[in-house]
């Protein structure tokens, strides 16, 4: 049956002259609805696990912009908390984890199937959106990928290199690779009950893929990907696949094809027209507008946008950002991309 949504009939291959759009951090703090809501929330991790609230974060970009799809509110850093981490946000400053860099920590973490209970009020959220979202709007679903969760339980927190993870995959590599295996089979089993709850997309986020090189990137960013996809697509073959390995650069050329994933979502370091020659020729790719463009506006804005589009209209694209909107950007610049795009 042929796809009557436009992000679906991308990621099915279709070139559509007016490409679908979405932001990644589309639901965020650059909009003073979600502000209001998480205010009533209380703090960041209370509003993740309210299925009503962060069903309504979710559906406020839709209800503003009208974007081709809504993902689901949530965090990369629920997984490692189900999988027995502690898990806390400092203000200002971001999470903090309780640390896993030895065999004795890894011991104390739970098993991948263990963790539903904990994520039970997620798969609810994705319950509600699907029954609550326009007909017309498709439903995104997300995890991160095993690498990026890793290096924030090794070193508890946001870091500029990943040394920590760099380090202990290569002091320690048997705990490394135990952990980076823990992580991929809970992403699997937590990814596969929220398309058993509705999602209709899953998107895989490697945010500090581009620190691996080499065999590692193969080894800890491809091969982690290709697992999960492997596994999704076993029991759900019609359910697309987006994966974005951040800052790859010349690893995002093939990336879909040996990953198997539908889609290659593309970070803002690279061209337009270096992707469209060199990985939208595999298939749909993502991206990807700088996120300053949202903070910036003016002239600049539609020129790059219209830029983009132009650039990717040779095959099928879903424009986006190359990373997620800013907590500084201005609303306004998001109705000025949206006009561009859509004339």
């Amino acid at each position: 049956m042929a796809h009557t949504k436009k992000l679906l009939r991308s990621l099915a291959g279709e070139t559509q002259t007016v490409p679908p759009v979405w932001m990644m951090r589309q639901a965020g703090r650059y909009l003073p609805e979600y502000r209001a809501t998480r205010a009533k929330a209380g703090d960041f991790l209370s509003l993740c696990y309210n299925p009503e609230l962060a069903a309504e974060v979710t559906l406020q970009p839709i209800r503003r912009y009208a974007f081709d799809a809504a993902i689901l509110f949530a965090d990369i850093l629920l997984v490692p908390q189900a999988l027995g981490a502690d898990l806390w946000f400092v203000t200002g400053e971001g999470p903090r984890l309780s640390t896993i860099t030895n065999a004795e920590g890894f011991a104390k973490l739970k098993r991948a199937d263990d963790i539903h209970d904990h994520l039970a009020p997620v798969y609810e959220t994705v319950k509600i959106l699907a029954r609550e979202l326009p007909k017309d709007i498709a439903l995104i679903g997300f995890a991160g990928a095993p690498w990026t969760v890793a290096t924030y339980m090794i070193a508890g927190q946001g870091t500029p290199d990943q040394a920590p993870a760099h380090k202990l995959r290569i002091e320690n590599p048997a705990v490394f690779d135990a952990l980076m295996d823990r992580i991929t089979q809970a992403t699997i089993a937590y990814l596969l009950m929220q398309i058993e709850a509705g999602a209709e997309v899953v998107k895989i986020f490697d945010s500090w893929a581009g620190s691996l090189k080499g065999e590692a990137f193969t080894k800890y960013a491809l091969q982690p990907t290709k697992a999960i996809i492997t596994a999704l697509k076993a029991k759900y073959p019609h359910i697309p696949v987006i994966a974005f390995p951040r800052e790859a650069g010349d690893g995002y050329i093939g990336f879909a094809k040996a990953t198997g994933a539908d889609c290659v979502a593309l970070d803002n370091s690279v061209s337009a027209d270096w992707a469209a020659a060199n990985v939208q020729i595999d298939g749909c790719v993502q991206g990807n507008l700088a996120p300053r463009h949202m903070v910036t506006g003016g002239q600049d804005l539609i020129d790059e946008t219209k830029r983009i589009v132009k650039a990717f209209s040779g095959g099928p694209h879903i424009f986006n950002l190359g990373h997620g909107i800013t907590p500084d950007a201005n609303p306004d610049n998001v109705q000025v991309m949206l006009d561009a795009i859509r004339g």
